[in-house]
């Protein structure tokens, strides 16, 4: 049966030098994905909310954004909507760096919001890598997938009742 002697053999041997307590060092070695830029220079990304699907590219500009032809005011006439979209360049740190141009379909607009925001996100990282670790621990790179629950038969909507009569 192998000690723990034979352990420190085993991680000196394999290049590892124990640190002054004896145990092995953490090896912490971040790999860096490759850019993914197409030939304009721009990078793409796919988002989804609800039922909304966002087609989303972005290229270095002065923070132009663009959605089914239309200026973000115009879009998203709620100052709630275009804050969700801002969300991701603040947290990078890149306000008034890209210029997005977007396509979205289906859902209401607060789904497409999200779906937007989730496409820039996972843009941004296809186009710097290196921000992949803040946007993933502010949670824009997971699909949110909670959706609406479907009508169950016998009841007024998904759970609520029709009245009840005792007589």
């Amino acid at each position: 049966m192998a000690g723990l002697e034979d352990l420190k053999d085993v991680i000196a041997s394999e290049g590892a030098a124990p640190t002054a307590d004896g145990a092995a060092p953490i090896a912490a070695e971040v790999v860096l994905r490759e850019p993914k830029i197409d030939d304009l220079g721009r990078s793409y990304a796919t988002g989804k909310r609800k039922n909304s699907i966002a087609r989303v590219w972005i290229k270095p500009g002065n923070g132009k954004v663009t959605i089914n032809g239309r200026d973000q005011e115009v879009y998203f006439a709620r100052p709630v909507l275009r804050l969700i979209i801002r969300q991701t360049f603040e947290v990078a740190e890149r306000i008034d760096g890209y210029d997005v141009v977007a396509t979205v379909k289906g859902g209401g607009l607060s789904g497409q919001a999200g779906a937007v925001r989730h496409g820039i996100s996972k843009a941004l990282t296809y186009y710097e890598p290196a921000l992949r670790a803040p946007l993933k621990a502010a949670g824009f790179l997971t699909r949110d997938s909670r959706v609406v629950e479907r009508k169950k038969y016998g009841k007024a909507k998904a759970r609520k009742s029709f009245q009840f009569s005792k007589r």
